[in-house]
């Protein structure tokens, strides 16, 4: 039996090809009799229909997917998914790699291709650490998420307070009312 998998993370996987129906069509057109697909992100540890899948596939059986990351998202849990796959005895077709088996060659092509990767992912981590400690020197930088509203804004939110109720200074102003407790709490802190 031919199975395949398909999986997308965002709406804007559309665009990029990657969409499910363009990515059914692929794994079919390559002989895909059966396929299973999830519209989840590869983070995601709860795809139900690559359970069901997991849970179906037998040995003999061929599992094609178009990219390593269409059935994980990491590189460490693809690589563990795909051995324990073929230890099974099933083989697995990447469609942008190739046809991964228990062949000495097979072997030798999928640790070369998963070493390969692996230092692309460390590399990508050792690169946005580097771009940290750079920003870092900024006076400006700050860790995390850019703030949504800046402190005038909040400012004028908690003086709307002072006579509306937060529902109705959240519908004025587009700040959350847990947003305003917290600033609040932090003027009554002095927290700044």
């Amino acid at each position: 039996m031919v199975y395949g998998y398909a999986r997308v993370s965002t709406s804007g996987q559309v665009k990029d090809g990657n969409s499910l129906e363009s990515q059914e069509k692929i794994l079919k057109e390559h002989g895909a009799e059966v396929v299973y697909s999830d519209s989840v992100t590869g983070k995601n540890l709860d795809r139900p229909n690559l359970k069901i899948l997991l849970s179906e596939i037998k040995e003999g059986d061929i599992l094609i997917v178009t990219k390593l990351d269409r059935i994980a998202r990491s590189l460490t849990r693809g690589s563990e998914l795909v051995n324990m796959l073929i230890d099974d005895g099933i083989k697995v077709h990447i469609l942008n790699v190739g046809i991964m088996d228990n062949t000495p060659s097979s072997r030798l092509i999928r640790n070369i291709f998963f070493s390969f990767a692996e230092f692309e992912r460390d590399m990508i981590v050792e690169r946005t650490q580097e771009g940290k400690m750079i920003a870092r020197q900024s006076k400006n930088f700050k860790e995390g998420r850019p703030l949504k509203f800046n402190k005038i804004q909040i400012e004028h939110a908690l003086q709307l307070l002072e006579h509306h109720t937060y529902k109705q200074v959240e519908q004025m102003t587009g700040i959350s009312k847990s947003t305003l407790v917290r600033a609040k709490r932090k003027n009554k802190l002095g927290i700044d």
